[in-house]
């Protein structure tokens, strides 16, 4: 299993390198880490706030104060997900999980309150993301449809084939409806 703490490959001057091949990432990702941020810094303030008005503010209250925004944010904190051939990896606060696409072995929907598909290889590596980020990144879809398609062709991929094609008809609807409301008709 892949998973890793997250530091970013390097080159021969310590600058960042890219990975090969096309490459593609959640471009919504940033405004959620803003939203996760901004909830977390409200919290802070109308906590610090009522308590000062209330003038019960004291070292401890702050304290406790502080570390319940900072799980706030924790939670709130998207992963970072990006596709490239091969490889779909899901960067969290401070760990990375990665999959090879190319060798799945099973793709499942989980149960709970918020929706997420959980991808596993053939090498046992597990990587868990909310769909959504799928369907609004349609460049992250087609990688990743492509090698699932590989998948498939192979013979890895032992199950989750209608949780993919599930996948594949929401994300259609939306473009349809993304058309439709572009063009005026919708």
């Amino acid at each position: 299993m892949e998973r890793r703490f997250t530091h970013a490959a390097t080159g021969a001057h310590g600058a960042a390198t890219a990975p090969p091949g096309p490459f593609a990432h959640d471009i919504h990702w940033a405004g959620e880490r803003r939203s996760a941020i901004g909830v977390a810094f409200l919290l802070f303030t109308a906590l610090f706030a009522m308590d000062a008005g209330f003038g019960s503010l004291d070292p401890t209250r702050g304290a406790l104060w502080t570390g319940l925004t900072c799980l706030v944010f924790v939670i709130l904190h998207p992963s970072r997900v990006s596709v490239r051939p091969g490889l779909l990896s899901a960067r969290g606060l401070l760990m990375t999980d990665t999959v090879r696409t190319d060798r799945l072995v099973s793709v499942r929907w989980s149960d709970g309150v918020a929706q997420r598909m959980i991808l596993r290889d053939t090498d046992g590596s597990q990587v868990e993301i909310d769909p959504a980020v799928l369907v609004r990144n349609p460049a992250m879809w087609r990688l990743l449809d492509t090698d699932t398609r590989a998948s498939v062709q192979r013979g890895t991929l032992l199950s989750g084939v209608t949780a993919l094609h599930q996948l594949a008809q929401r994300i259609d609807r939306e473009t349809a409806r993304t058309v439709f409301r572009v063009s005026g008709l919708g």
